[in-house]
């Protein structure tokens, strides 16, 4: 498209009505407000980002808007008229559609049963299999994501779980599309794509509310930005003026550094976890070998499926190792249990905070305390301490600055952000010398990130061994001290810190040319 069709384009939609509106939309729970007063609009045909830091009200706003929440007081409009959106199904009739960062796939359904989740066909009388399964292919063959439609949900991977996810939104007339850190488990390849589909969407008139803390997307395919602060409206922006510290002012009030901290790490010292031509039984893993020493932060990149978190999780104990070997310390661990592990001072943090890592549920601090219960100050001798408990939780939660500060509430009532540091404070309730984190900072805001950049680095100053898992680039670039890239289960290459730049790294994700 030409600068003159892009700038006509752009002129178009600034003189288009509202297709949808919020106004002086207020969201009210126990002692909290989620949103204050927030006004809105969404144009047809244009990509709208809501940014904030976690908490700051988007998830709570979209809810309302995808009918999936109510608002305490003010009104919604659908092309100028006030609308109610009782329910997700309120919504839909209205062509309103959303993908939430947080999956609502049933896992032991397949993937055409969750397409057509309570929108099911029939023909006299019967469920009608083989329309379902036709239409499901056609919207997997338009969205060109490679599944079947009669694969269960459960034996996809995240990535997967994901593409299903947003193949939902497309089951009926779409006229808006609201979009939860839809890239968060896919590929730079599945990105790309779905940023394609964007754009034809956005040209047939839908409308996109986009969330993101992810600066180049922000930049690639956003018109304007409406920036929220602890439920409040702030400012909307021009996505294509606006840079990076602006933005980052706008969302916290306050000018911050640069994201990624200083690498002011000692020399490594003696080797904590040595893993030997490790091979998984499920052969997601073949004959992988890889050590990290204390005080280091050794990275492991690859795609999706590439077997770097597999093999992180069969050296805790969490997957089925069938031959190799683990020495922590220089003590034969493979096989052991997490338990064990733990108890050994290896600790893993998975990167689903809400299947794997937490008990969602449960308040705050049993979530913090879980594997720390057979130590002070949890317990006293055969007993839990519920006051030591509680004063090591709350300490924890104020050094993370948990927000808001409430370790009896459940983990489920807070934002992703806060979800994320309860899991992170597990790892100082006792002394570990290996922690792995596994994507530590999916779904995060750019605030909280840099918190747990420094809060990484801090345990490595420490003397920790750790062990990043990621998919986001620039996080294996400056956070790592060395990598291991990972390719079909195998361990492509180490680089070390002079060679970690982004053309070696990208170089070793996929298969390598015979010489």
């Amino acid at each position: 498209m030409s600068d003159s069709l892009i700038k006509q384009h752009a002129e178009m939609r600034a003189t288009t009505s509202p297709l949808l509106q919020t106004q002086g939309v207020t969201k009210d729970y126990p002692g909290v407000r989620a949103l204050d007063g927030v006004d809105f609009d969404l144009r047809a045909g244009e990509v709208h980002v809501l940014f904030g830091e976690n908490g700051a009200g988007k998830s709570t706003l979209i809810s309302i808007l995808a009918g999936a929440n109510q608002p305490s007081a003010g009104q919604i409009l659908f092309k100028g008229e006030p609308v109610s959106l009782a329910s997700v199904h309120d919504a839909r009739t209205y062509g309103i559609s959303a993908v939430f960062q947080e999956f609502s796939l049933i896992p032991q359904m397949t993937v055409e049963e969750n397409l057509f989740l309570g929108a099911e066909h029939s023909r006299a009388g019967l469920l009608d299999r083989a329309r379902i399964r036709r239409e499901a292919q056609e919207i997997l063959d338009e969205l060109g994501f490679a599944l079947r439609p009669e694969q269960r949900v459960d034996h996809l991977t995240r990535a997967e779980q994901q593409m299903v996810e947003i193949a939902k939104a497309f089951r009926s007339e779409l006229q808006v599309l609201i979009l939860d850190e839809p890239t968060a488990s896919l590929t730079n390849h599945e990105t790309d794509h779905l940023f394609q589909l964007i754009g034809e969407l956005t040209k047939r008139g839908v409308g996109i509310i986009y969330i993101t803390h992810r600066m180049a997307e922000i930049h690639r395919i956003g018109d304007r930005i409406t920036v929220l602060r602890d439920g409040r409206y702030i400012d909307t922006v021009d996505a294509r003026e606006a840079t990076e510290d602006d933005l980052v002012k706008l969302m916290t009030g306050r000018v911050v550094g640069a994201v990624f901290p200083v690498l002011d790490l000692s020399e490594p010292g003696d080797v904590v976890l040595d893993v030997q031509n490790v091979t998984t039984r499920d052969a997601l893993v073949a004959d992988a070998s890889m050590n990290v020493r204390a005080g280091e932060i050794v990275g492991m990149a690859g795609l999706v499926g590439s077997g770097k978190s597999e093999l992180m999780q069969a050296c805790f104990g969490a997957g089925p190792i069938g031959a190799g070997t683990v020495t922590l310390n220089g003590r034969d661990i493979t096989g052991h249990t997490p338990r064990r592990n733990i108890r050994d001072g290896f600790l893993y943090l998975p990167a689903d905070r809400r299947s794997e890592g937490l008990m969602m549920m449960r308040s705050v601090r049993e979530n913090v305390a879980l594997a720390s219960l057979d130590i002070a100050p949890f317990s006293r001798g055969v007993f839990l301490d519920r006051a030591g408990e509680r004063k090591a939780v709350g300490d924890l939660a104020a050094r993370l600055n948990l927000s808001p500060p409430l370790i009896e509430r459940a983990v489920d009532h807070f934002s992703g952000g806060n979800q994320q540091k309860a899991m992170l404070a597990r790892s100082l309730t006792r002394r570990y010398d290996l922690i792995v984190f596994d994507e530590p900072t999916v779904g995060v805001d750019v605030g909280t990130r840099a918190s747990i950049y420094e809060f990484i680095v801090g345990l490595a100053r420490g003397g920790v061994a750790i062990v990043l898992i990621s998919s986001d680039l620039p996080e294996i670039l400056h956070l790592t001290t060395r990598a291991y890239v990972f390719y079909r289960g195998r361990v492509q290459a180490e680089l070390k810190a002079d060679q970690l730049t982004e053309e070696n790294v990208l170089a070793h994700f996929f298969e390598r040319e015979a010489a």
